[in-house]
This record gives structure tokens, C-alpha cells and sequence, in this order.
């Protein structure tokens, strides 16, 4: 009888504690983010029910960072992991792995979007394979239309990691973001359709293109990682390719070849503006970003 009561207390304590999702060493109010500007949408389904932090310090490349062996605790011990995916946090993916092995939740934004493929005629031909007709793009959150269907995943799965009914706050974002995509409907209209070409440091505005009607020419990188070299030949191959298309300007971030762009803008008369598509301005608004960041691509191409 007594060994009985004993292997039902477990059962029952089993039970409880798979319902909790409890793991050793788990902190229940604890989310992290792999990059910043993910994070601040995250901040904003949230609220104050859970501890938001961020891995990747902004203004860092996602492609290059590598985590520490904190970063690696932090992630161990999380309630909710939220990353992008599609090899963007290259430096973590093993990280991401293991942990995942060892029972750490973890939401991947881009299985909640439909995922852009590289297509036809896009960058330069012959370019790195990761670059190739197919290749998924994981640049996503230019597009505030992508970055609502990740808030409305997200709010689900918020409700059955952590508890956290966050359908309301959900809500109120789902509109700010239609709301920022009318804006920015409004503030590409006044550029010329035919001034409406892309040459980016990396193939980073694709989903922004997508979305708003521009074309990508190509990018100082040829491929969908910021670590990526360009030849001589990729080189003399987009001089071409922006000379043709009279591309006025090419926007530069974080990583870009200084001395490419340099050689670019010479060979060209194309105009040199750098953006920031990876991080976040002072006030750290997703909202500001995209509108400082359209902004400057307005006023280039006009």
C-alpha cells in the first residue's frame, strides 16, 4: 500500500510538472531574443509579464556575432527562446540546437511568414549559392506585413509557454503595423516608378522590395550573408549593372565594403547612403526604424 501512495505522489508530481514545462534551472519569466529589432516587437506583445533580453547587441551583424558563454547560459535557462531563423544568427545555431535538444522552447519567426526565394535576375549572376534562384531570404522584418504574422504566432505561443495572455496587446499591434504599412505605401508613392532600384550592401531590403514595388539591381555583397567577400569580376559586374539601370544610389549598413561601395559610387555617380537595417534608433522603436529607414530611401531615389 505504501509503496502505491508513493508511485502515485510521483505520477501526480510528473504530471504537474510536465504541464509547467519545467526544465532544471528554468527561469518561468525569462524570454530571450536573438537581435534587436525582432526584440522590440517582442517587448511590445509582452508588456511587463515577462524578462525580455536581447543576445545580439545592436548594431551588431546577426551573421557574425557569436555568443559568450552567458549568452549560451541565458538561452539554457529561458522559458521562451524567440530567433529568426533561415541561418541568420549563424553564431548560434549549434547553441540553438543543443539547447533545443535539451527541452528549451524555441519559436523560429519565419515559420510563421511566408518566406521570400531569391529570383530571377536579381544580384549578380554566378554569385555566391546562397544567393541562387531559391535561396530563402531571412530578412524579413522590413516588411511590417511579415512582422504581423509573426506577432500573431507569437501571441499564441506566448499563452502556452509562459501563460501570458497577450491577445489584446497582439491586437493593438496587428494595427500599428497595418497602420505603418499604409505609411509606407504613402512615402514610396512619391518616388518614380522607374528610380524604384535597389543595390544594397547585402541582400538585405528583399522583402521590403517585394512588398513596395522596387526592383533589387544588387549588392556590394552577393549573397544573403553580410560575411561573404566580393571579386574583382562581382565588382566590375555590378558597376555594370547600376550604370545601366541608372541606379542613383547605393545604400550601405553595417559590413559593406567601404572601399567597393567607393569604387561603385566613382565608377557610377551613384549616391553613397548608409542605412542601419539591423538596428535600432535611440527612442528602440520597431516602428521608428522602419520609418527612419524608408525615409532615407525615399530622399535617395525621388
Amino acid at each position: 500500500m505504501k509503496s502505491r501512495v508513493i508511485f502515485v505522489a510521483l505520477l501526480v508530481a510528473s504530471v504537474v510538472s510536465g504541464a509547467a514545462g519545467c526544465r532544471p534551472g528554468i527561469d518561468d519569466k525569462a524570454i530571450v531574443v536573438t537581435y534587436s529589432v525582432l526584440g522590440s516587437i517582442v517587448k511590445d506583445l509582452v508588456g511587463g509579464e515577462a524578462i525580455v533580453t536581447v543576445l545580439i547587441p545592436d548594431g551588431s551583424d546577426p551573421h557574425q556575432w557569436e555568443p559568450s558563454a552567458r549568452d549560451i547560459e541565458r538561452v539554457n535557462k529561458a522559458a521562451l527562446v524567440v530567433r529568426n531563423g533561415l541561418s541568420l544568427e549563424e553564431g548560434l545555431e549549434s547553441t540553438m540546437e543543443t539547447a533545443k535538444n535539451h527541452g528549451v522552447r524555441i519559436f523560429t519567426a519565419t515559420d510563421h511568414i511566408q518566406v521570400r526565394l531569391v529570383g530571377k535576375g536579381e544580384g549578380i549572376p554566378g554569385g555566391d549559392p546562397d544567393q541562387q534562384v531559391g535561396a530563402p531570404d531571412p530578412h524579413f522584418w522590413v516588411d511590417p506585413l511579415a512582422m504581423k504574422s509573426v506577432v500573431t504566432a507569437l501571441a499564441i505561443e506566448l499563452e502556452a509557454a509562459l501563460g501570458i495572455d497577450a491577445s489584446a496587446r497582439a491586437r493593438n499591434l496587428e494595427g500599428r503595423l497595418e497602420a505603418l504599412h499604409s505609411e509606407i505605401s504613402s512615402l514610396v508613392a512619391v518616388i518614380p516608378e522607374a528610380n524604384r532600384k535597389l543595390v544594397t550592401g547585402h541582400e538585405s531590403l528583399g522583402y521590403f522590395a517585394q512588398r513596395y514595388g522596387f526592383q533589387l539591381i544588387g549588392s556590394v555583397v552577393p549573397n544573403l550573408s553580410s560575411q561573404a567577400g566580393i571579386s574583382a569580376a562581382d565588382l566590375a559586374t555590378l558597376i555594370e549593372l547600376v550604370r545601366s539601370n541608372q541606379v542613383k544610389a547605393v545604400f550601405t549598413e553595417t559590413g559593406t565594403s567601404a572601399v567597393a561601395v567607393q569604387q561603385v559610387a566613382t565608377a557610377t555617380g551613384a549616391v553613397i547612403v548608409e542605412l542601419s537595417p539591423a538596428s535600432l534608433p535611440p527612442d528602440g522603436s520597431y516602428f521608428t526604424f522602419m520609418h527612419q529607414l524608408v525615409v532615407k530611401i525615399a530622399d535617395a531615389l525621388r
